[in-house]
Order: structure tokens, then C-alpha cells, then sequence
């Protein structure tokens, strides 16, 4: 039998003591504490401290078009009640608003000036190979480690069922859901219907209102497969991280969904005359030629089907929502549910990712941590995706690797009106060569301050106390040089 010698402290709270004991009184304990252990042996087992679960959700180009972040049309009874029960981040944004790029900073907790990813074909080992990724830390802490669909980059809807660029060491199981929507794509509309293989669906706005039940598409199939692995493991620590694919294009999800939004009740977003020279070319530079010559019935069917496979998404994080509550695993598992970046439908004339507006650099982010007094709160400062790593390694009592950037969100989650200083940076290349435009953005939580090359090819300044859709851009007014300046020297300090 293992004895663990209780401490001083640790011996007055089992005796309800709170008087100091002096040194003999002490020994006369450990003493009487030897004695009683060899009569009741269970006493004398130091109990295990109650370790977290973490189920980490992401969603597929997710905006914060939810019904907790004040969306008056989407319906997300799951993510609104998720929120509820724990403390939703209003000023959340991505590094890089690109699938593969993002999605390699947040799980190794390195910036993209750091992991080198700054497209969608690049696996970050390449550049950061003895990176220690965000569920690595868990496996390294004794947790049961596993994936279901897309948490590293899939190409969509390409490689759907496949591993795409995923991270073997990071994983000790890996599921890849394939489901009716990736083997009936030939039922699919494309704004691009000549185009043949990936350029024909990914990338492009493309949508289907489908046959069948959630059970038969691909993030049915995913949740269904998260379920058996809470099952199956929830009598141990674990880490289970779900890639749900919608609302990444296309926008297919089953047909009730579609019903949830008539189009005769979808507005669509309305621009001022010449709004175009408010901003520097590059800044609207992410738009494409098929979208530019969309109909507003095509606008407005676009709109309802990534509604359509929000709330179809929705579903599906309320099943394992579900299976959590009934397994009784809620009140020792952190949530953590949050997008890869933001998504455009339509906002100066802008869809899908690739911008360093609000719309694209904003994501939804929720952390539900059992206990917290905070739960049900909302946190107006500026965070990161890049914050998850070091998050989530602290709320669970893990080290996480010193190699680790971002902050750890902690303290905003115990509570959400601490104070915090840290602006959120969000960064993009457009091109190549000579013709390669940098952009990079600070936000704060009054302002956004981008430069594209260093202010070479533009500038952008937005007070969004009074301007939250970013239609007038300041930079160029000299009442707020003074801001802009300030902005400046931040956005080339070192990040944290």
C-alpha cells in the first residue's frame, strides 16, 4: 500500500481544524494518522484531483451570423444554449481569415509569421516540425486524444473522407465522416457549373437543399461518430476534437432546414453610391468575377442555404451537446466551440474569407468550463484563436510548450470585464512575386488599423463605436492622425 503523508494544511482541513499546529502537535498527528491508516486503508489514498475533459467543437467558415451574438434571423437553439453555459467572446478573431493557415496557428498556438502557412496547401510541419500541437500537450498529459472530421485543412468538398493535411502525432484516433453530401455533388448548383473537379465546388458558392436526414450527411455522420467515442471513453480523461464542415460551400444541408428561411424574408446588404473608393484596392481585392455577376434571387438563395446549413450544423453540436448531458460527462468537461475564421455574404460586395474586415476576421468563440461563476457572461475584449493553446492547457492544469504564443484566456474567463490590453492581429498575403500585397490588422476595442505593405499599397481606419460595418474609412482624416499613428507603432510592435 502506497502511504501519502498528509501536509500541515492538508491535515487540518481533514480534522476541520483551522488553528496552527504546532511542530509537536504535529508529530503526535502524523503519529495518530499512521495509526488509523492501517484500520481504514481508503483514508490514507490521496484521491486523484478531478481532471477536465475538453470537447473542442470547430465549425467550417462560420460567422458570427448566431442567435447569442444577436443575429435576429439564424436559428442556433445549440451553440444560443452552449453560450448560455458559458462565456461567449464578442471581439474573437482569427490570425489568418484561410482555412489551412488558421487552422494550423490555433492548433499549435504559433502565429502564421511563425508556422510559414500562409496558404491551403502547405502542411505547417514543413516549416515547424518539432512544434508541439495543441492536442499533442493533451496526449502528453495522459488524455485519450482523438479527431472526428476537420480540424487540420480538408480541401472542401475534395477531400472530404480523407486525412488532407492532418497531423498524425497529434492524434492517437482519427475518424473521417464521408457522407450523401460529398457522393451527390453531381445534384449540386455552382455559380461555376463548367468547371470540372475542385474548381467547380470549392471556393465557389455552390448550394443544395438535399433528400434524406441529417444522419446520412457527412457532419451527421461525424457527430454520430463523436457520440460513440464519449461512449466509449468517458470513463477516462479525454480530449475529443470535432470538425463539423458546414457552413463551408457548398451550402448542402437537408431540405427542413432550407424551410427555416424563406427567401422573401432575406434582405440583402445595400452599398452607397461609388462605395468602392472608401477603400485601397487590395482590401476588396478577395472577390470573384462569378460573384460579381450574381442576380439578387441568386444572392438571396446563397444567404438561405448557408443559413440553412448553419442551423443544419447547429443540429448536430446539439446531438453531442445531448449525448454529453446524458452520459453525465457535462459537469467535468470544458467546451470550447469557435469557427476557423469569419465569412462575407454579400457586405461590400464581398463573399466567403480572405478580407481584413470585421466580417472575416471575426469568428464566434465559447468556453464552458464546469463551475465557473462567469458562466452565461459575455467578454468584450479583444482575443485570439492563437489564445486556444495556452487556454486550454492552463484551464486543465497542463503545461503548455514554451514555444507557445497567444495568451492564455483564463483570467477573462473567471472573469470576462478583467482587464486586458492585447489587440487582436490578423494578417493576409494576396499574390506572389512582385505583385505580392501584405496585409496586416490591429483591432481594438474601439478601432481597426490596416496597412496593406506597410502602408505602401493603402490604409484603413474604422472607429467602430460608431462605424461597427466599417463603411468609412478615417485614415486619411487628419483629426485622427493622432490615432492612426498610435495604431501604427502598435500594429509593428512584436506580437505577444
Amino acid at each position: 500500500m502506497l502511504l501519502k503523508i498528509p501536509t500541515p494544511l492538508q491535515f487540518r482541513l481533514l480534522v476541520g481544524q483551522q488553528m496552527t499546529i504546532r511542530r509537536t502537535a504535529w508529530l503526535a498527528a502524523i503519529s495518530g494518522w499512521l495509526l488509523m491508516a492501517a484500520t481504514f486503508e481508503p483514508l490514507c489514498l490521496a484521491a486523484d484531483p478531478v481532471r477536465f475533459n475538453v470537447l473542442h467543437i470547430v465549425s467550417d467558415d462560420l460567422n458570427t451570423r448566431l442567435g447569442c451574438y444577436g443575429d435576429p434571423r439564424v436559428k442556433s437553439p445549440n451553440i444560443d444554449r452552449l453560450a448560455a453555459r458559458g462565456v461567449r467572446f464578442d471581439r474573437a478573431y482569427c490570425q489568418y481569415p484561410l482555412c489551412n493557415p488558421s487552422r494550423a496557428s490555433f492548433l499549435t498556438g504559433l502565429r502564421p509569421d511563425t508556422t510559414k502557412v500562409l496558404e491551403n496547401a502547405t502542411q505547417f510541419r514543413k516549416n515547424v516540425p518539432n512544434a508541439v500541437s495543441l492536442p499533442q500537450t493533451f496526449r502528453q498529459g495522459g488524455y485519450f486524444v482523438s479527431r472526428v472530421g476537420k480540424l487540420y485543412h480538408y480541401g472542401v468538398p475534395g477531400q472530404i473522407g480523407t486525412d488532407g493535411l492532418d497531423d498524425p502525432a497529434s492524434w492517437e484516433t482519427v475518424f473521417n465522416p464521408r457522407g450523401r453530401d460529398k457522393d451527390e455533388e453531381d445534384k449540386i448548383f455552382t455559380l461555376k457549373p463548367d468547371a470540372k473537379g475542385p474548381a467547380r465546388f470549392g471556393g465557389v458558392l455552390s448550394w443544395l437543399a438535399a433528400e434524406g436526414e441529417d444522419a446520412e450527411q457527412t457532419d451527421g455522420i461525424g457527430a454520430g461518430e463523436a457520440i460513440r467515442l464519449l461512449e466509449s471513453h468517458k470513463d477516462q480523461p479525454f480530449y475529443l476534437a470535432i470538425g463539423f464542415f458546414r457552413p463551408h460551400t457548398p451550402y448542402v444541408a437537408p431540405k427542413k432546414y432550407f424551410d427555416l428561411y424563406p427567401l422573401s424574408t432575406i434582405p440583402l446588404p445595400t452599398f452607397a453610391d461609388e462605395f468602392k473608393k472608401q477603400f485601397p484596392a487590395p482590401a476588396l481585392a478577395s472577390t470573384r468575377a462569378e460573384e460579381e455577376s450574381m442576380t439578387d434571387d441568386q444572392r438571396r438563395q446563397a444567404i438561405q442555404a448557408y443559413f440553412a446549413s448553419t442551423s443544419f450544423m447547429d443540429a448536430q453540436v446539439g446531438r453531442v451537446l445531448d449525448a454529453l448531458d446524458r452520459l453525465k460527462l457535462t459537469d467535468k468537461t470544458v467546451v470550447v466551440f469557435h469557427s476557423d475564421h469569419g465569412y462575407h455574404l454579400g457586405e461590400k460586395r464581398l463573399w466567403q474569407k480572405m478580407s481584413l474586415f470585421e466580417e472575416s476576421a471575426r469568428v464566434p468563440l465559447i468556453i464552458s468550463i464546469p463551475g465557473n461563476e462567469a458562466n452565461g457572461k459575455s467578454c468584450r475584449r479583444t482575443v485570439e484563436l492563437v489564445d486556444l493553446h495556452r487556454t486550454l492547457a492552463d484551464v486543465c492544469g497542463l503545461p503548455a510548450d514554451t514555444a507557445t504564443e497567444g495568451s492564455s484566456l483564463k483570467p477573462l474567463i473567471e472573469n470576462p470585464d478583467a482587464e486586458w490590453t492585447k489587440p487582436a492581429r490578423t494578417q493576409i498575403v494576396r499574390g506572389g512575386g512582385n505583385n505580392q500585397v501584405i496585409g496586416r490588422s490591429l483591432r481594438t476595442e474601439t478601432w481597426r488599423y490596416t496597412e496593406w505593405n506597410n502602408g505602401q499599397r493603402g490604409v484603413e481606419l474604422y472607429n467602430h463605436d460608431v462605424d461597427p460595418s466599417e463603411s468609412h474609412n478615417l485614415a486619411t482624416d487628419p483629426q485622427y492622425e493622432p490615432t492612426a499613428t498610435l495604431l501604427k507603432l502598435l500594429l509593428h510592435q512584436p506580437s505577444q
